[in-house]
């Protein structure tokens, strides 16, 4: 949709085209598998704290999907990057993205794959890519309940990380798998972030403007930009770029960007998981050649340029106001709300068991048993016990390593239950003193 408007100045017309702003941002983002041949009663004897993680952990399979996914993905997509933006870096309009980098993904990469992070080090240096503030361990920790100590400190510790390794302060925030509410919007404008993102599901959205395709503000923390998810656009490429079923197939570079072109509103998001590029989408299905030539298509439209997260924030007024109550929660997965972590028992079981071990662990002011608590936190260890049907249930089965959800639960079980007690125990030996 060309945004062309004529100006008159006296004698002289100006053309003034306005741009629509491409966010493209990508989740960056690796779990810690655990030893699906972990079994307390064989191990419960051993009582080396400094020992759980190797025991809980399965380090060969972690380095093995690690390793691949970095050749796959990581490593063939970053190239891609650079040398688009490295093409037209002395251009008006340059390419621009942003990532957000899980702590314990950018653990394993520099413990299995350090050029891995030696690539982002170089995006980072092209002063084209915004790096994005989140929970260290990629956490469900946001929704613990009022209580956000927990979350406050994974965020921090992200900060820190991404300090260390890439100089960078994030100033935009996107909590694990976008999930959203009022309480999270106002704990994270809190932190300091001025953006959050989102997703730009029909029911949040202003009743006066049903279009994701613009910066909004929360209700809750008016000083916090919001920046939804066109989930229709960002699914042509996550999901059904390489699907021969979908009548858009093939999807050339040229295709979506008239697609682009030809959307209204000041911005558009396109947000997924980076692993999508090569992993799930292999490079046999064209993704990097349509990544290559993507920008140089998108270009050829005078009125489309390339921004992060954090400049379309600063260059828009909102558009609207987002509010979402704690019962409405929302994320990016499945049925667009917390169902693909906590929707059946075993879940639920599951996640109860992860938030009571905050207060004994914090009280035993132990690192090691700290660190081992956090990994336990992450989500994926949820998402694995899901038992959605059809299409969720497909992407479910996709990304776990387990053959059932119930072997997912029994495994987690497993080992929270003995990180439980021996907790425990060492409170009570340590309360006897």
């Amino acid at each position: 949709m060309q945004k062309i408007t004529l100006i008159s100045r006296g004698k002289v017309t100006i053309l003034v085209i306005r741009l629509t702003s491409i966010v493209f941002y990508f989740q960056v983002h690796q779990p810690y598998r655990l030893n699906q041949n972990f079994r307390r009663d064989r191990f419960f004897k051993e009582q080396s704290i400094e020992k759980l993680e190797a025991l809980y952990f399965n380090e060969e399979l972690n380095k093995d999907v690690f390793q691949r996914v970095a050749k796959k993905c990581y490593l063939p997509a970053n190239d891609v990057w650079l040398k688009a933006i490295d093409e037209f870096r002395n251009d008006a309009r340059q390419v621009k993205i942003a990532f957000s980098l899980t702590g314990t993904m950018l653990e394993q990469a520099e413990r299995y794959a350090p050029d891995v992070v030696d690539s982002f080090k170089q995006l980072a240096q092209t002063g084209c890519v915004e790096f994005l503030g989140e929970t260290y361990y990629h956490s469900l920790t946001a929704i613990y309940g009022t209580t956000k100590t927990e979350f406050r400190e994974q965020v921090k510790q992200h900060s820190e990380i991404m300090q260390e390794l890439f100089h960078w302060k994030p100033t935009t925030f996107r909590n694990t798998e976008l999930i959203l509410n009022n309480a999270i919007m106002k704990e994270v404008a809190a932190l300091g972030f001025k953006t959050i993102l989102g997703e730009g599901i029909e029911h949040i959205l202003p009743a006066n403007n049903q279009s994701p395709n613009y910066v909004f503000e929360s209700v809750i923390a008016p000083n916090l930009k919001v920046l939804l998810r066109n989930y229709q656009l960002s699914d042509d490429i996550a999901f059904r770029f390489g699907s021969g079923r979908w009548e858009e197939y093939p999807l050339y570079a040229d295709k979506y960007a008239s697609w682009l072109a030809n959307s209204p509103g000041d911005c558009i998001n396109i947000f997924m998981d980076y692993e999508s590029l090569g992993e799930h989408l292999w490079a046999e299905s064209g993704i990097f050649e349509f990544l290559k030539h993507l920008p140089r298509e998108v270009f050829t439209y005078e009125h489309l340029e390339f921004l992060t997260p954090g400049e379309v924030a600063e260059k828009y007024s909102p558009k609207g106001k987002i509010a979402i109550d704690d019962f409405s929660t929302i994320s990016w997965a499945d049925d667009r709300d917390l169902g693909a972590w906590l929707k059946n028992p075993l879940q639920h079981i599951s996640f109860d068991d992860q938030k009571f071990l905050e207060a004994p662990i914090k009280e035993l002011n132990n690192p090691t048993l700290l660190r081992i608590w956090r990994m336990l936190t992450t989500s994926d260890h949820l998402y694995y016990i899901s038992q959605a049907d059809a299409g969720p249930g497909e992407v479910h089965s996709y990304f776990s390593h387990y053959d059932t959800p119930l072997e997912a639960f029994a495994n987690y079980n497993e080992i929270i239950s003995d990180l439980t007690a021996r907790t425990l125990m060492l409170l009570h030996a340590k309360t006897k003193k």
